[in-house]
């Protein structure tokens, strides 16, 4: 992989991250706010396997695999969390949900 081609990937994957970041900064839908949160995990995956192929090391890609790996359990979890708080509140919006209140 040329240096070239290294930027671009990088490029994207700060893009992506961007984006993901301005997501869950700006929405409060909690199901967009989750999506923004696996779009920045990807955005770390495609810069590790960057990366890895660029030094042609693959512990990058290893580490890509656990990524995913606890990326699939927070999106288990993230989604039954998603789905309490609209049973209990009928809605997704997390600046109304004040789940601290007794």
């Amino acid at each position: 992989m040329s240096p070239s081609t290294l930027f671009l990937y990088l490029a994207l994957s700060a893009a992506i991250f961007a984006i993901g970041a301005i997501g869950v900064l700006t929405r409060r839908n909690a199901i967009v706010v989750f999506i923004c949160v696996e779009l920045m995990l990807n955005a770390v995956n495609l810069t590790l396997v960057s990366f890895s192929r660029y030094w042609n090391d693959p512990a990058g890609s290893m580490l890509v695999f656990f990524v995913m790996c606890v990326a699939a359990a927070e999106a288990v979890v993230g989604l039954a969390i998603i789905i309490a708080l609209f049973r209990n509140y009928k809605h997704a919006n997390i600046s109304e949900v004040n789940i601290f209140k007794w």
